[in-house]
């Protein structure tokens, strides 16, 4: 008898458990309300104009803004989220690998195209032989920048090093060009001491930079750094996971993204 009071109490424990799991991981998320997970800034800004939209249709959105690019996918993979809006699909990729997580993209939203700045040039055909050139020194920025100056002709890159090529990769660079690493958020302050630099946009604009104004060369809005709406696999065929892209998706959004940022960042529909 005591053996079974023991199995009893320990399946009722598990139960209660269960009951207080408070995520909702394993079911369709609700048809009215969100819980999004964003990064402070241009995110966050759109994300408000996006529930703005949405509550007009019945659909309330709680925003969540972080300070940080881990935990808006730690939170969505243990439910704490249902979606999270705030990085490019090569960041998510490499993250859901590392971490062996059940997420995936569903739609695009922004570009915030990064650009070849100079303090010193207007153009990139005026680079000499033997210019230092500086960019970010972490692999997934390092890499976007790496395609970002193949594709204004100065380097040709392995074909197969796609989205993770490093310096390593360059197999012709006829400007005999000198790569400097570094942080990315450093590289503006060090522009000065460089011939030109690749500069992530956030820092560029941090720094007064306009970058469809001010730098020499810029990324193209198709590019493969486009920013996505990523869920838990099992909730992207939800009704309001396909609500939720059409109202990010809509005209009104688009032109709030225009006049807000003119041109830093730039929607992918």
């Amino acid at each position: 008898m005591k053996k079974l009071l023991t199995l009893f109490t320990l399946s009722l424990l598990v139960a209660v458990l269960a009951a207080c799991g408070g995520t909702s991981q394993g079911q369709e998320l609700p048809e009215d309300e969100l819980t999004i997970g964003v990064t402070a800034g241009p995110h966050e800004q759109i994300m408000e104009k996006v529930a703005e939209v949405a509550a007009e249709q019945g659909l309330t959105i709680n925003i969540e803004v972080f300070t940080e690019y881990v935990m808006p996918n730690v939170a969505l993979a243990e439910g704490d989220l249902d979606v999270n809006s705030f990085q490019h699909l090569p960041y998510l990729d490499n993250f859901k690998t590392d971490r062996n997580l059940d997420l995936v993209e569903v739609a695009t939203t922004v570009n915030f195209p990064m650009g070849l700045y100079s303090s010193g040039l207007s153009d990139v055909s005026e680079l000499q032989p033997g210019d230092k050139v500086g960019l970010p020194n972490d692999p997934t920025n390092g890499a976007r920048a790496l395609i970002l100056f193949e594709t204004a002709g100065l380097i040709t890159l392995d074909p197969d090093a796609g989205v993770t090529a490093s310096p390593l990769d360059i197999v012709e660079n006829p400007f005999e060009l000198e790569f400097i690493e570094l942080e990315a958020s450093q590289i503006p302050r060090q522009l000065d001491e460089l011939a030109a630099a690749a500069i992530n946009t956030n820092f560029a604009i941090e720094h007064g930079f306009v970058p469809t104004e001010d730098s020499i060369f810029i990324e193209p809005s198709d590019s493969p750094w486009v920013n996505v709406i990523a869920v838990r696999t099992e909730n992207k065929d939800d009704a309001v996971v396909a609500k939720l892209i059409e109202i990010y998706q809509s005209e009104e959004v688009k032109q709030f993204i225009a006049e807000t940022f003119k041109g830093s960042v730039v929607a992918s529909w």
